[in-house]
């Protein structure tokens, strides 16, 4: 294109690209605020996650470490009574579906809150697998070893009579913790019985190191919440034991047995006093005085 007087006018060139390829990204400031912030809440998301992982790892661990000293509360009365059917009807069914359990079916069931494809073995599995053997195993080893009965002659009708006057006529006899013993069997809350008797046995011993396999047999069989024959104590009888079994004596449950002691006086004895098994051996001891 020419001008009016004749001269060449040169053309305008193309406005200059903002960017420029050859130069570093990083030397413009929005963009390298915009990438910085970006890559800032992505490290910030995913170490989060992280710690949360950790954390619930960790909590499960200290869970599973200190299971012995953890402390559940359980019902009593009726609700515990019906809890006990419940486990002796599903007994049969446990004891045959648990080599089916521990395929692959119980990977899914088992896994932890971050197993979603549930292709690993991870600590949380291996942990709750032995969790759920050890109650099996248990209950096996202590169900052959309940004491029988207590020897004792028949019971005369002044001393039956006697049980319906005050809790503690019924337990100083044998014969009386026999007909009791034989009630709570009924209510599947024989193991309170037992393992007062225990405590009474523990504490005619004289030798320290029986003294100490005995407690150990105690708390293994009655305290420990992995045994099938639990029984009910609260939290601060529980956490006395669990200090004093480092060095256990005579005494070491008296708190528990006077607990349990006042369990089947307050909640099986009035039932004990209604129920068939005291009233049909009432009935049969006066038949005999009437016909002697």
């Amino acid at each position: 294109m020419r001008t009016a007087n004749g001269g060449q006018r040169a053309r305008a060139s193309p406005p200059a690209s903002p960017v420029d390829p050859s130069l570093n990204v990083w030397q413009f400031p929005l963009r390298s605020r915009n990438l910085k912030d970006h890559f800032a809440k992505q490290s910030s998301v995913i170490t989060f996650l992280w710690v949360l992982h950790i954390q619930l790892i960790k909590q499960s661990r200290q869970e599973q470490f200190h299971v012995q000293m953890a402390i559940f509360a359980k019902p009593v009365g009726s609700e515990r009574t019906e809890m006990r059917m419940q486990q002796t009807c599903s007994g049969s069914e446990t004891e045959g579906s648990i080599p089916s359990q521990q395929g692959s079916g119980s990977r899914g069931s088992n896994a932890c809150c971050f197993c979603w494809c549930c292709c690993c073995s991870c600590s949380c599995l291996t942990v709750r697998n032995q969790e759920d053997q050890r109650p099996q195993r248990a209950s096996h080893e202590l169900r052959t070893d309940i004491p029988a009965c207590e020897e004792s002659p028949t019971p005369t009708l002044e001393e039956v009579c006697a049980w319906a006057q005050s809790f503690d006529n019924l337990m100083v006899t044998p014969a009386g913790r026999n007909a009791f013993r034989e009630f709570l069997r009924t209510e599947f809350s024989e193991e309170n019985m037992l393992f007062w008797m225990a405590c009474e046995e523990l504490k005619r011993e004289a030798n320290q190191s029986t003294i100490e396999e005995k407690a150990k047999m105690i708390y293994e069989d009655y305290i420990s919440i992995l045994s099938p024959k639990e029984v009910s104590l609260d939290s601060r009888v529980r956490e006395g034991i669990n200090r004093n079994m480092v060095d256990p004596s005579q005494h070491i449950f008296d708190d528990a047995q006077l607990q349990i002691y006042t369990l089947m006086h307050r909640d099986s004895y009035p039932r004990f006093m209604n129920s068939t098994v005291y009233k049909d051996l009432l009935k049969s001891l006066a038949e005999r005085s009437g016909e002697a």
